[in-house]
């Protein structure tokens, strides 16, 4: 059973690529995927590219092309939520798109002709996630908590909302998460790409989770050091992470 795991930066997929034994690419779709195995187990790992039409491409190319049964998605978000903080990981239990909006036809956020404005994520798969998120968090602070982050991460378990905007100022953030909230939904976190891989994945009944870790409060200093960051603080995150959870499959 292949286990796809997709990130939408090459800076966020680094140190994975080098846990795959004897890695094998295919060019697909404008796209380099990465076949081989970890674990024992067959793992495909690919970079989707920004937004969520790139995002869905991919996912549609990895299970109609490279049978896969099971997608992961890793990278960094942005924090909305209250008590979410720099370094923090969020383990999604659901989806929403922040920029649907075909009212009056439909409500805003509501996603046309499917009648729900979330999607939610596998219940098997993410709480696997989590777990693994629990240890491997633990291992993975202990290298970079001193340099770069001011508290220990805490790890959060909620609603990410997706869209094609980056959100880079406080005023953007704040509307964002008000705007959410009256409509009854309790984003933690904002990115580009998850709700659209959660919507393919089902119309095809593939299981789908998702793990983000927050590299900014998306605000104006969402863009300070955010390739620093994420090379010394969310990709060995994301690695410690995702070899505890390969280990758990």
């Amino acid at each position: 059973m292949t286990l796809a795991i997709m990130s939408a930066l090459l800076d966020e997929q680094r140190g994975l690529l080098e846990q795959l034994d004897k890695p094998r690419r295919a060019e697909r779709a404008g796209r380099s995927f990465w076949c081989g195995h970890w674990f024992g187990h067959k793992v495909v790992l690919v970079l989707s590219k920004l937004g969520k039409v790139a995002a869905a491409s991919t996912a549609t190319t990895l299970i109609e092309a490279f049978d896969v049964k099971r997608i992961v998605f890793t990278g960094v978000a942005g924090g909305i939520g209250a008590g979410i903080k720099v370094g923090d990981v969020v383990v999604a239990d659901q989806f929403i798109q922040h920029d649907m909006d075909c009212s009056p036809l439909f409500k805003r956020f509501e996603i046309p002709l499917y009648a729900r404005s979330t999607l939610t994520c596998d219940e098997t798969l993410s709480a696997s996630l989590l777990e693994a998120a629990r240890v491997g968090l633990v291992k993975a602070s202990e290298h970079f908590l001193e340099e770069y982050l001011v508290e220990a991460p805490s790890l959060h378990k909620g609603l990410i909302a997706s869209g094609d905007q980056f959100i880079s100022s406080a005023a953007q953030a704040d509307r964002l998460f008000k705007d959410l909230k009256a409509a009854g939904f309790d984003a933690l976190a904002v990115e580009m790409e998850g709700a659209a891989v959660a919507q393919v994945c089902a119309d095809y009944g593939v299981p789908f989770a998702a793990v983000r870790t927050i590299s900014d409060r998306a605000d104006d200093q969402a863009h300070v050091d955010f390739s620093a960051f994420v090379s010394q603080v969310a990709s060995p995150s994301a690695r410690a992470i995702l070899q505890q959870f390969v280990k758990m499959l």
